[in-house]
């Protein structure tokens, strides 16, 4: 018998309330994330908003590995595989559900705590990147590293890498760089560093803690005081990217995505860290880069949700016409490490070619994400 997907429990509160705990539970995939976890969390989520004695909401994955290492995105590629004519349609309800989930979480009102223990990359970003408590430990390692599968930078990063200093967003987005748990504090993906070894003691104080008169208010101030009794800033690694802030800006803020591409493969500072990243946008696919710039144009001065509803266009396209099927066979499927992109280069990608990917596949009135922006 399988186990499930996803599970969930209540822990009580001295007071008379309750805990809700959500677990992602597959961690021999890292806990990707599957519609078998995102649709019922969604459901259970607005359940627990609807329940007055749930006082505050823990989210975490199973192991010490991992929140969530991504997208289950063998999953779509086995969509895309096996029956190209219902692609659109799995695709379709797979980044719909995504991103529905990934708003309630940047919208709900009692306190959400997300445990980034380990590896949070890609989809589980998206779980974390929202909350209203973004819990890193000193093993929280962050990155979108879709630069290497010929996807983007989805789950909402369109608007929130534009909130980062200027060319940051960019940077992170076109090298897949890794970020450690100091970086998410200084980019604000995070708000709280606390010791991975302290997750017990801090779920026993939440439910020891007292939440007054149970307002939405009331619970935010109580979650706070016990979160500031756990803090451990010292405890975090030393940061990778604030350190390099003007380097990383001289290399990203440029005119167009052909010529910060061209500076930062060109950039000769002998620096392991940035090496990496070179080397991963070297090999990475040359239609993302173009993608991860476009998105972030548009998206610099939009809403939330309007990223959402471009984002769910773009992702569904990625599966049905880009590059994202060729970047996953050759990362995780059959494993050679040699993609064969649709481009030679990012030179060489037209804007024709950006164009098509990002044309409307619903009118506004039917698009599946029109609500978003409409929910308390």
């Amino acid at each position: 018998m399988s186990e499930q997907a996803i599970l969930f429990s209540e822990l009580p509160t001295r007071d008379g309330g309750r805990i809700g705990l959500a677990t992602l539970n597959t961690p021999k995939s890292l806990n990707a994330l599957s519609l078998a976890m995102i649709e019922p969390l969604h459901r259970k989520l607005d359940d627990w908003l609807e329940d007055e004695g749930v006082v505050a909401v823990w989210l975490e994955g199973a192991g010490d590995k991992a929140l969530c290492a991504g997208g289950d995105i063998v999953a779509l590629y086995k969509a895309m595989s096996d029956d190209p004519d219902t692609t659109e349609q799995f695709a379709s309800r797979y980044f719909t559900a995504e991103y529905a989930l990934d708003y309630r979480i940047h919208t709900y009102p009692k306190p959400l705590m997300v445990w980034g223990n380990g590896i949070v990359m890609g989809g589980g970003l998206g779980l974390m990147a929202g909350a209203p408590y973004r819990l890193a430990t000193p093993r929280c390692r962050i990155a979108m590293p879709e630069i290497t599968i010929g996807l983007y930078p989805d789950i909402g990063a369109s608007w929130f890498l534009n909130r980062m200093p200027p060319g940051i967003g960019a940077y992170l987005g076109l090298t897949g760089a890794q970020l450690n748990a100091r970086d998410a504090l200084d980019l604000g993906l995070a708000d709280r560093l606390i010791p991975e070894d302290q997750r017990d003691e801090l779920l026993a104080a939440l439910q020891e803690a007292d939440y007054l008169e149970r307002r939405h208010t009331d619970l935010h101030l109580t979650v706070g005081e016990v979160l500031d009794r756990f803090e451990a800033r010292d405890r975090a690694p030393q940061g990778q990217v604030v350190p390099r802030l003007d380097h990383l800006q001289r290399l990203a803020c440029r005119g167009s995505v052909t010529e910060a591409v061209a500076r930062i493969l060109a950039d000769e500072e002998s620096d392991d860290w940035l090496a990496a990243n070179r080397q991963r946008l070297q090999a990475g696919c040359p239609l993302t880069a173009h993608l991860v710039w476009r998105m972030l144009e548009r998206h610099r001065h939009s809403s939330l949700a309007d990223a959402f509803r471009d984002e769910l266009v773009l992702s569904v396209r990625c599966c049905t016409q880009g590059d994202f099927q060729e970047g996953v066979r050759a990362l995780l499927i059959d494993k050679d490490k040699n993609p064969r992109w649709s481009h030679d280069s990012v030179k060489d990608v037209t804007s024709d070619a950006v164009d098509a990917m990002l044309a409307p596949l619903w009118s506004p009135e039917k698009h599946p994400l029109r609500h978003l922006g409409n929910q308390p």
